[in-house]
């Protein structure tokens, strides 16, 4: 007996949805819940600059830096966009400061990099 082999067509839009799925996932800041070895590095690379007003385990601190857990901003906004966030942090002039204290750029450490920011924020997300 033989067995029915689909032509190769028969897979393209398969292979073409995966694709896209993927790709959504990716400009969502999902898929999969990350990188392990990337959130532990982003969580160190938080102790060191952003813990000291989001607090340790990122739960915010009074008058200081806001919870990172379960948050509106961080889910709303693509990775490129946290990054560049950071890179230029939030004056207390700003409508969107309801803290009443500026985030720094680069959390107040201008030796801050690209891929240190990137690495915060797969840890940031991986705290949704």
């Amino acid at each position: 007996m033989t067995r029915f082999r689909p032509p190769t067509w028969f897979h393209l839009p398969i292979l073409a949805l995966a694709a896209v799925v993927t790709l959504l996932a990716a400009a969502c800041g999902g898929g999969g819940g990350g990188d392990p070895q990337a959130i532990a590095r982003g969580k160190q690379e938080f102790q060191k600059t952003c813990a000291t007003c989001h607090g340790a385990d990122a739960q915010g601190m009074p008058r200081l830096g806001k919870g990172l857990h379960d948050n509106e901003f961080v889910r709303s906004n693509s990775d490129e966009e946290l990054v560049e966030f950071l890179r230029v942090g939030r004056p207390v002039t700003h409508p969107d400061n309801t803290r009443g204290v500026d985030m720094p750029p680069k959390g107040g450490n201008p030796a801050l990099t690209d891929e240190q920011m990137r690495l915060i924020v797969q840890y940031m997300r991986s705290l949704q």
